[in-house]
């Protein structure tokens, strides 16, 4: 495995050729300066950037005009005079220049458009994306074997935006023909991009490592898809793209991180300075902000990378470097109990991204995952997400969120799964055969299809019920239609007086309840197995009611028992419990922030935030808290608690297989090592 450090920079520099004097204020000592302030130990500079120049002395592309001396070599040589790491980043998937030069070498959408754009991409400021099916990419690994022989001791490649739309130039088409395809046929476009991506990830793989199969090498789509273990073998390590500000949110990097922690990669998480996102001149999130989201990679099990802009004249900010500062020197002091753990899990999570292969891009989301991370991050549940490849046996809960495709492999392993004993929680549509037969698994429940009401209702039983519900609550997806037999109710379903249409509705949204149960049941328990017949997951992502989280944590808290820590933190409050085995103890992180919106609509003009602007989930103050109540299951002798890496000793009790302690003060983030005798 691939060992990163913990306080990398991602150093954007995209460049116009329209700006003079590139790099005309670097100065070694400024930027020795900058990256000691930082606390950093690795910092990933340019090669290239997406408008195409290059910033080393190249014979293969073109140096960029206002650039009168090798930046690249200068950068490199200065960190590493000071022991900083330099992994080196080249564009990959968008080329300006190359695009300019070799307009038939970029994608063409089946319109005729070019890809990378938009309709009226003349006229609009823009990237162009190039298509790997085309000669650009043999350009392109010309390139990477250059930068890796002019800088044989850099400390991997990078390579950006990777790729490959339904692309219909002539070297596409050619291929479709070859292929017996027709480019008028979108399946035979999709099999066309795929040969072509496949073809980017064995070139540029091989030109990274044309010097040695020690360099790592990193390729970069803004996502880790889960389930697709096909080209991780072309990965070194992963960089797990999340800017909370730039569109991700704080849910996005746990659920990510908590997949990637089950894959046998080292792994970074990837923040910026931005208060917004990517290619933001004099945009600064709050101190707070970066320290809690270096925190939370820490705790989820990633080492820590933040996203920086240098300005074209080549000096580094110091005023990103005084942001940085703070957080990375925190954890740089907490890095002896984050390294080599492994994360402690009752649930397992099987992703529908991955067992389902949707293929999405970095700012979109699957909604039964997306909701069912919320509910776990937001229960206080250890969970890991898995995809259909991995390990089911350690978890003693598996979710399988709203529309899990079970084939007859996947449905063996779960057969297997919960003959050992496991549990199962099913939503939606999972565990519904795909030919649509009806159920999979005993579930102590008839199927009777899907409900023919959207919304409908439901009134669950008194365990599952949310605390402040007495009354029939409003599920905006439609559920499927069961009649329990052998298993326990779980609540009634209750139907509208109809669905909205032209022909009759109610009121501003929906039709009421009808004032007797349907005689239908909106979820089922038999033995090991739980049904909730909506898809609940979904609908918490989408409405985030309170009542629909309350409903699925009680079902989830039902089905597992007693967890392995239970804490005493809003729900806004994080958990993670790490094993460091060579170090004999366990690591439970504790984070809390107060996250608000804040922004809204207003006319820009200027990059990825033109036209109108969004609310922006923000951190500002860190609230402490006071007095939590800790509970951890471990069958284990401890030694001693301790709050790390400060050294304050804390009391505890251990009986019955479990510790309990109070957690004086929580500010942003505690890690609390509980040390075995």
């Amino acid at each position: 495995m691939h060992k990163l450090r913990f306080r990398q920079i991602h150093l954007d520099f995209h460049t116009s050729p329209a700006i003079e004097n590139i790099g005309a204020s670097f100065d070694k000592a400024q930027w020795q300066g900058a990256i000691k302030a930082g606390h950093v130990d690795s910092i990933t500079c340019f090669a290239t950037g997406h408008h195409g120049w290059s910033y080393y002395d190249t014979k293969i592309g073109k140096q960029h005009p206002h650039l009168n001396f090798d930046l690249l070599r200068a950068q490199f040589d200065a960190a590493k005079e000071i022991d900083v790491n330099v992994p080196i980043y080249l564009t990959a998937g968008i080329h300006n220049m190359m695009a300019k030069e070799h307009p038939e070498w970029r994608e063409v959408r089946a319109n005729g458009q070019y890809g990378g754009g938009g309709p009226e991409e003349v006229t609009n400021p823009g990237f162009h994306s190039m298509c790997f099916n085309s000669p650009y990419l043999d350009y392109l690994c010309e390139q990477i074997r250059e930068v890796v022989n002019l800088f044989p001791n850099c400390d991997g490649i990078f390579l950006d935006i990777i790729s490959q739309g339904q692309c219909c130039c002539k070297w596409c088409v050619e291929i479709m023909h070859a292929n017996g395809g027709d480019a008028r046929n979108e399946a035979d476009r999709k099999k066309c991009a795929a040969i072509g991506l496949e073809r980017y990830y064995i070139d540029t793989t091989a030109a990274a490592k044309c010097i040695g199969e020690d360099m790592p090498v990193f390729h970069n789509s803004g996502h880790i898809a889960r389930g697709n273990r096909e080209i991780l073998k072309h990965f070194s390590h992963l960089e797990l793209e999340s800017l909370p500000t730039g569109g991700w949110g704080y849910d996005h990097f746990p659920v990510s991180a908590k997949y990637c922690k089950g894959l046998p990669y080292d792994f970074l998480g990837m923040t910026g300075k931005f208060h917004t996102t990517w290619g933001e001149f004099g945009g600064y999130k709050h101190p707070n902000a970066l320290r809690y989201e270096c925190a939370a990679m820490l705790a989820f099990g990633a080492k820590c990378s933040v996203g920086d802009q240098l300005h074209p004249s080549g000096e580094m900010d110091m005023s990103t470097y005084k942001l940085i500062g703070p957080a990375y020197a925190e954890v740089q002091a907490k890095e002896p109990w984050c390294n080599d753990v492994e994360n402690i899990a009752d649930i397992g999570l099987l992703s529908c991204e991955a067992v389902n292969a949707i293929t999405h891009g970095s700012l979109e989301d699957v909604a039964g995952d997306t909701g069912a991370g919320r509910v776990l991050l937001e229960g206080h549940f250890l969970f890991d997400v898995l995809d259909a490849e991995m390990d089911f046996s350690k978890y003693k809960v598996l979710v399988l969120p709203d529309d899990i495709n079970i084939n007859e492999q996947l449905k063996v392993k779960i057969d297997e799964y919960l003959a050992d004993g496991g549990k199962l929680l099913l939503t939606g549509k999972s565990g519904l055969a795909l030919d649509g037969s009806g159920l999979l698994f005993d579930i102590g429940a008839t199927w009777h299809g899907p409900s023919e009401y959207q919304p409908d209702y439901i009134l669950p039983s008194e365990e599952l019920r949310p605390t402040f519900v007495d009354s029939p609550l409003v599920m905006y997806l439609s559920g499927q239609r069961i009649k329990v037999t052998s298993g326990q109710s779980l609540g009634d379903v209750y139907d509208p007086y109809f669905n909205r249409t032209y022909k009759h509705f109610c009121s501003h949204q929906h039709a009421p309840p009808r004032t007797e149960p349907s005689g239908y049941d909106c979820g089922v328990r038999n033995g090991n197995i739980m049904y909730l017949a909506h898809p609940v997951f979904s609908i918490y992502r989408g409405l985030g009611a309170v009542a629909y989280k309350e409903y699925a944590i009680n079902a989830i808290r039902s089905l597992l028992g007693e967890p392995a820590v239970e804490v005493s933190l809003p729900s806004t409050g994080r958990v993670s419990l790490m094993n460091q085995p060579e170090e004999n103890r366990l690591v439970l992180h504790l984070l809390y922030a107060n996250t608000v919106n804040r922004g809204g609509p207003m006319e820009l003009s200027g990059g990825t935030v033109s036209g109108k602007t969004q609310s922006v989930e923000v951190i500002d103050e860190l609230l402490p808290l006071q007095d939590i109540k800790v509970s951890v299951k471990i069958p284990q002798q401890v030694k001693t608690i301790t709050c790390v890496p400060a050294g304050e000793k804390l009391d505890f009790e251990q009986k019955n297989g479990c510790v309990e302690f109070v957690l004086p003060k929580l500010e942003c983030h505690q890690m609390i090592e509980l040390k075995f005798a």
